[in-house]
Parts: structure tokens; C-alpha cells; sequence
């Protein structure tokens, strides 16, 4: 998933995102990193946090695929 990405992009920090969503900053983290596989309702929280919807947050650029 995108989400540190996604969320550096907008300027938000992973507390600021995290208060956001509800979460605890270091689940944020380990989210970020894949150390934790969220729920498909932590993925649309998330989501509706950054302001996008879910599908971006999964959609690969052809940087990344090179």
C-alpha cells in the first residue's frame, strides 16, 4: 500500500494522520512498513483520512514496477 507515500504528499505526518483516523501512531507504523495487515475498515478509515478513495491507495506507478 501507498500510504506513507500518500500521506508525505499531503504533509501529514504519522501522528497527525493517525489522530486522523483513529489509531495509534506506531500501528500507523508497522501498517506503513507491513509489519501489520489492517483491516479492510482500517484501509477505508485510512483512506477517508488521506481524502481519497480506497483504490489509490493500492494503484502502482510505473516508477515503482522499473
Amino acid at each position: 500500500m501507498r500510504i506513507r507515500e500518500l500521506r508525505q504528499a499531503i504533509g501529514l505526518s504519522q501522528e497527525a494522520l493517525a489522530d486522523q483516523a483513529g489509531f495509534a501512531r506506531t500501528y500507523l507504523s508497522r501498517i506503513e512498513t507491513g509489519g501489520a495487515n489492517p483491516s479492510l475498515d482500517a484501509i477505508e478509515t485510512l483512506a477517508t483520512a488521506l481524502q481519497i478513495n480506497v483504490e489509490s491507495l493500492f494503484v502502482v506507478s510505473k516508477e515503482t514496477l522499473e
